[in-house]
């Protein structure tokens, strides 16, 4: 082994490290820690907000504003009826079910039943709402659509 094959063993010398700032003169970073004399950066709590553009109006209050958030806004998770035969017959379809069985990935505000497609199956249905014409398909195949 020559002094240029030794190499410190793995993980005994950290990279970058943390610096100690403004721990006396000889750390190199004592006195002013790094930030210069004066100013608005040098101050604790120095520097200013994100989007700060020194008293210019920012971009984000110049440029166009478009439409509205409706925060009363109820979105449903939404099952057609032909999805639904995938059950066998007289099986009570719940939303803890339909999740279970993936045709729906998350509750949202509630589950509702739409008719498209048809329905071949004897099912009784508990869902938060249902169109019309599912009401009607599900009955037709001698089911029972029950709203929670």
């Amino acid at each position: 082994m020559k002094l240029h094959e030794l190499h410190s063993v793995p993980g005994a010398r950290k990279v970058g490290g943390v610096k100690r700032l403004g721990r006396g003169q000889a750390s190199g970073q004592g006195k002013t820690a790094g930030k210069g004399t004066k100013g608005q950066n040098s101050r604790t709590g120095g520097g200013v907000a994100i989007g700060f553009e020194g008293g210019q109006t920012p971009l984000w209050r110049r440029i166009p504003k478009r439409g509205f958030t409706n925060y009363t806004r109820v979105e449903y998770a939404v099952v057609n009826v032909a999805q639904l035969n995938i059950f066998e017959d007289g099986t009570d379809v719940t939303p803890e079910l339909l999740i279970e069985t993936r045709l729906v990935r998350k509750e949202l505000n509630g589950i509702k039943i739409l008719g498209v497609g048809t329905l071949e199956k004897k099912l009784t249905v508990h869902a938060h709402k249902f169109s019309k014409s599912a009401l009607v398909l599900i009955e037709q195949a001698g089911g029972k659509a029950e709203v929670i």
